[in-house]
Order: structure tokens, then C-alpha cells, then sequence
């Protein structure tokens, strides 16, 4: 057995180099909180007390080459709940909880939504779970995105109709509609960010749920507001998480596709990220 204080230092040492002190220090927290299955505060109340870990030495490895806490821990927070993840899904963004926070105050009266690129599922089974009695939808090219979903519907008991579908074809020969909402975090960092990207985050997440080519930067975007067009009712909404740089351009498009009254909302660091627009 071995004192909290120095698991702890355990896994933040080796992770000093790639992150900086202080985030290497928050990582080993919350891989040590989640591996042990002990709070957060226990380590830092109580530092001398005695824990195992089993496969300690493998995770401070995988950590230090890179991989994402999320991947090592296999859970990620989101809005109170804590989903599974694994390489090859994305791993859930606090911009999102943001977005999805917003369609929980607005949509409450929603009779059907559609998650378009659905990823671990936490926008669809969040929506599904706080609005009961509305029909949730979601779709991902990803069989293991989708394998993921469902085990995270399964946890927190939400329905959430689940197909697979690439966002790029005609989405109305997947769902028949007519939703009030469609919502999506699609792929929209351009690939010549992609040098500048943390390598946490560029090496180990999937990369095509990330990027987008530099000379058509909206081209999901497009896609999914066209699908609207046949998707949703009128008047019905889509909401996105968007590239911050693109916000104005995207407003344009949305208008060019027959969208109307379009918000844009900026993050918690002041960054416009993500908007809602109505079918006209």
C-alpha cells in the first residue's frame, strides 16, 4: 500500500514535461480520484492515508506518453454525469455542457430532437434523461461512437434511438421527422490548427471527429442545415458548437439555407462557440 500523497506524485512527476506543474498535478487528481474510486477531496484531506491502485504503473505510462486522462480513467464528466469513453470517441468538451445547458432551459417543450455525430452520446443521453418526455434521436458514422452511446443510454436509463449514418449523406432517408431540434458539435477545427493542437489531444483523439478541410472549413455545417430543411418543422431550430473564428461566416450560411434569427453565444472565456438558428 501506498500513502495518497504519494500516488499522487506517482502520476503527476512523469506528466510535468508535457503539461506544466499545475495541470500535471489536476490530471493525477482526477486519475487518482477515479482509479481508486475515492473522492477528489480524500487525497488532498487525508494525504497519508494508504490506497491501491491496480494497474497503476500502466495508466502513469499511458498518461505519460500523451493519452488523454479520459481515455486511461474511461470515464469523462458531463454535466454531473459520468459517461465512458474510450480512444476512437470524442471525449465530451465543456463548451458542450454549455451548449446542451442552453437547450435544457429553451427545449423543454420539445417533442423530438436529432443529435447529429452523436459521439459518446452525452448530448443525446443528457437531453434524453432531463427531458423525459421527449423523443430523442441520434446518429454517428462510428460503430464504435454508437457501441459507446448505447452503453451510456443503458447507464443513465434514457431511450435514445440510435442509427448509423454519415452527417455528409441525405440524413432524411435515415429519419423521417418532422423534429423540433437538431443539434450537433460536428468536426470543425481546419487541419492547419491541427500542428498547433496539444498532442493529447491531435494523437490520440479521432481525428475525424475533429477536423475539417482548410478550404471548406463549413462544409459539416452545411450538410446538417440542409438536412434541417426536409428534417425540421417550421420553425423548429438547430443549435451547434462552433469554431469561434467561423461564427460570422456560419451565420451567413445559415441565412443562404433559409435559417432565420440567429444567436450566437460565447463561452465561458468569451469566445463565440456556439448558436441556435430557426428553420423560416
Amino acid at each position: 500500500m501506498t500513502s495518497r500523497r504519494d500516488i499522487l506524485r506517482a502520476i503527476a512527476e512523469p506528466l510535468v514535461g508535457l503539461y506544466g506543474e499545475r495541470e500535471a498535478r489536476s490530471i493525477a487528481l482526477l486519475a487518482a480520484s477515479e482509479l481508486s474510486d475515492l473522492p477528489e477531496a480524500a487525497f488532498l484531506t487525508d494525504p497519508q492515508a494508504a490506497v491501491e491502485i491496480d494497474g497503476l504503473a500502466t495508466a502513469v505510462e499511458r498518461l505519460a506518453a500523451g493519452c488523454p486522462v479520459q481515455y486511461v480513467t474511461g470515464r469523462a464528466q458531463f454535466l454531473g454525469r459520468k459517461f465512458a469513453v474510450r480512444e476512437g470517441v470524442l471525449i465530451p468538451r465543456p463548451e458542450t455542457e454549455e451548449l446542451v445547458a442552453w437547450m435544457l432551459r429553451a427545449e423543454r417543450d420539445a417533442a423530438a430532437i436529432l443529435d447529429v455525430g452523436t459521439g459518446s452520446g452525452c448530448i443525446a443521453v443528457t437531453l434524453a434523461a432531463e427531458l423525459p418526455r421527449t423523443k430523442v434521436a441520434a446518429v454517428d458514422i462510428s460503430p464504435t461512437a454508437l457501441t459507446v452511446a448505447e452503453e451510456n443510454s443503458r447507464t443513465f436509463g434514457a431511450t435514445v434511438e440510435l442509427r448509423q449514418a454519415d452527417m455528409l449523406d441525405d440524413l432524411a432517408s435515415v429519419f423521417a421527422g418532422p423534429f423540433d431540434v437538431i443539434v450537433s458539435n460536428p468536426p470543425y477545427v481546419p487541419q492547419r490548427d491541427r500542428a498547433t493542437m496539444h498532442p493529447n489531444v491531435r494523437d490520440h483523439e479521432p481525428a475525424e471527429a475533429l477536423f475539417v478541410p482548410d478550404d471548406d472549413p463549413l462544409l459539416y455545417y452545411r450538410a446538417i442545415a440542409q438536412a434541417g430543411r426536409k428534417l425540421l418543422r417550421t420553425g423548429g431550430r438547430l443549435y451547434f458548437e462552433i469554431y469561434h473564428l467561423h461564427a460570422d461566416a456560419l451565420c451567413a450560411l445559415l441565412a443562404e439555407e433559409g435559417y432565420a434569427d440567429t444567436e450566437v453565444r460565447r463561452d465561458l472565456f468569451g469566445k463565440p462557440r456556439m448558436l441556435c438558428s430557426r428553420k423560416s
